[in-house]
């Protein structure tokens, strides 16, 4: 490819990206004037409908309907706002809109942009005084049909209490008279309301229209509270405050302390309440009252609860106050009595003064005891205190005598065990020397013809543990731990010997009776007869063990099996 012919290419492809960016831009500008265009078509629209047909057609329903000074009033007033919207202000927002077409056809944007959104905050501005406007007007316009609408409503809400009220006249007796002008109210606003709307006078139509919609909430309010509020103010109440009353005196007569529960007075603010609940009701004023006759109701029928809880409190304490005094004297016997035996105990058995602590503590711990419960018997026939706290205050008690039980319980434990180990001790050596002593018979019993090597050492050890063991029994005071030791120790080696003399005699039964057994082959085989004779000599040396194994061994050569048979009965 030439020079020439690159450059010419090279040419197009720059003069077409030169068209492809102006048509771009060209585009991008066009879709920018049509936004804006769109933009004050829609503002056009929006001016258009701040006054709509609907505001001049309600203005003249009110002209219509004007028969009065302030009806005038308000009429003169509208139309001065309407015609400061239509002749001062929809001018000036159609001048600004002149203004953005001008801007538009001379394609300045960045002015336009600006004075768009000016425009648009005044109109919406405007729009809203408009319907504000609007509002005000159709209130007015609409009263009567709205009212009409409410006032048939309330009719047949009041035909309903009246029905109700007639039918139970006997019940409403107490709010008669007040109720019974409340209906001639009623009646009269009815009249009133017909006759302000035959005058237009919308104005005082809903004050009437929501003072007979007050009267007849109230009403409703007392066709259904009257009747709970009476049987509540004059007969459950009252009836629950005398039974209250009576069962108050008669438990402080049995010596309960009910001060706590400030009775004689809650019974007499409630009585100021009930009453100035029903003057009240005279006024048809029941705000709360129910709410307050039922706490009212609900407090005394607590009392009841509270009674319970001070019987139940005081066969409670009365049983603390048995169980206790009974349970004290007896740990205190019983610590007494452990209390003069430390001396006795400290001399028997190797004890400190902090081992014998705790002996003092017990004793501190119930004089403790004691005095706290002194102090609650004595406030409790005081009658200072109800039996509820009584009986915690016992519980208390109980909760220490408890502990300082187990305390004692685990001090006689520990000292007992002491004795026991005494005595177990005393007995151990006794079965000790038995043990050995029959060690010595066995061994008497069955002449062997030489005494193991180990026996005489290990005889020696017994009795050496044996007699280190008598020694600590008879020193005052004992050491049980020391004394334990030797037990343990004499024990061991007393069965050890024991041991040693029963295997001995035990093997060497069965070696001899082996010998015995095999001496009938003694003169058929000479290797039978040369094993017993090893088996003989290994004997009479004392090493039965391996007399035993060699007269197994020589007679199983003619009697194969032998040492298993002889085997299993010697360790069976």
């Amino acid at each position: 490819m030439g020079r020439t012919t690159f450059l010419l290419i090279a040419g197009a492809y720059y003069l077409l990206a030169i068209v492809a960016v102006i048509i771009v831009l060209y585009l991008l500008k066009k879709r920018e004037k049509n936004r804006v265009k769109k933009e004050i078509e829609e503002l056009e629209t929006e001016k258009n409908l701040v006054i709509s047909a609907s505001m001049l057609s309600e203005l003249n329903k009110v002209e219509a309907l004007v028969n009065n000074d302030e009806l005038k009033k308000k009429y003169k007033e509208w139309q001065e706002r309407f015609k400061e919207i239509k002749d001062k202000d929809l001018p000036k927002i159609t001048d600004a809109i002149n203004e953005i077409e001008e801007l538009f056809e001379e394609n300045n944007l960045t002015d336009l942009k600006e004075l768009i959104l000016k425009t648009d905050y005044e109109l919406n501005a405007l729009k809203t005084r408009a319907q504000f406007l609007l509002d005000e007007i159709k209130e007015l316009t609409l009263s009567e049909e709205k009212n009409r609408e409410i006032i048939t409503k309330l009719k047949a809400e009041y035909r309903s209490i009246m029905s109700t009220y007639q039918e139970n006249e006997a019940d409403y007796e107490i709010v008669k008279v007040p109720v019974e002008l409340q209906f001639e109210n009623v009646d009269k606003l009815f009249n009133a309301f017909e006759d302000d709307m035959d005058k237009n006078a919308y104005t005082e139509v809903g004050k009437i229209v929501k003072a007979i919609a007050d009267i007849i909430e109230n009403l409703k309010v007392v066709m259904e509270e009257t009747k709970p509020i009476v049987v509540l103010g004059k007969n459950l109440i009252p009836s629950k405050m005398e039974d209250i009353q009576k069962i108050y005196q008669q438990m402080s007569k049995e010596g309960y302390n009910l001060e706590y529960l400030n009775i004689d007075y809650n019974i007499e603010e409630a009585s100021k309440k009930i009453q100035d609940i029903f003057q009240r009701l005279n006024v048809l004023n029941l705000e709360d009252s129910l709410f307050e006759l039922k706490t009212m109701h609900d407090y005394f029928d607590s009392l009841y609860n509270d009674f319970d809880k001070e019987k139940l409190a005081k066969r409670v304490y009365e049983d603390f106050n048995r169980s206790i005094i009974i349970k004290t004297s007896r740990l205190e016997k019983v610590n007494n009595e452990l209390y003069k035996k430390i001396g006795d105990l400290k001399y028997s058995y190797d004890l400190t003064d902090d081992d014998v602590a705790v002996i003092s503590e017990i004793k501190e711990e119930i004089n403790d005891i004691h005095e706290s419960y002194d102090k609650m018997v004595e406030v409790a026939r005081s009658k200072i205190l109800a039996y509820t706290k009584l009986a915690k205050e016992m519980e208390l008690i109980n909760a220490k005598l408890l502990k300082t039980e187990e305390k004692l319980n685990g001090a006689l434990k520990s000292l007992s065990t002491l004795k026991e180990d005494e005595i177990r001790a005393k007995e151990q050596l006794e079965e000790v020397k038995k043990l050995l002593a029959q060690a010595k018979d066995k061994y008497r019993s069955f002449k062997l013809p030489v005494i193991p090597k180990n026996y005489y050492v290990e005889l020696s050890e017994a009795m050496q543990a044996i007699n280190e063991m008598t020694k600590v029994l008879d020193h005052r005071p004992i050491s049980i731990k020391t004394l334990n030791l030797r037990v343990d120790t004499a024990r061991d080696l007393t069965l050890k010997v024991y041991n040693t003399i029963n295997e001995a005699i035990k093997t060497a039964k069965m070696a001899e009776a082996a010998i015995v057994y095999g001496n009938r082959y003694r003169v058929t085989n000479k290797e039978v007869d040369f094993g017993l004779t090893k088996a003989e000599n290994l004997f009479y040396k004392g090493n039965f063990h391996a007399s035993l194994e060699n007269a197994i061994n020589a007679i199983n050569i003619v009697e194969p099996g032998i040492y298993k048979r002889i085997l299993n009965e010697y360790q069976n």
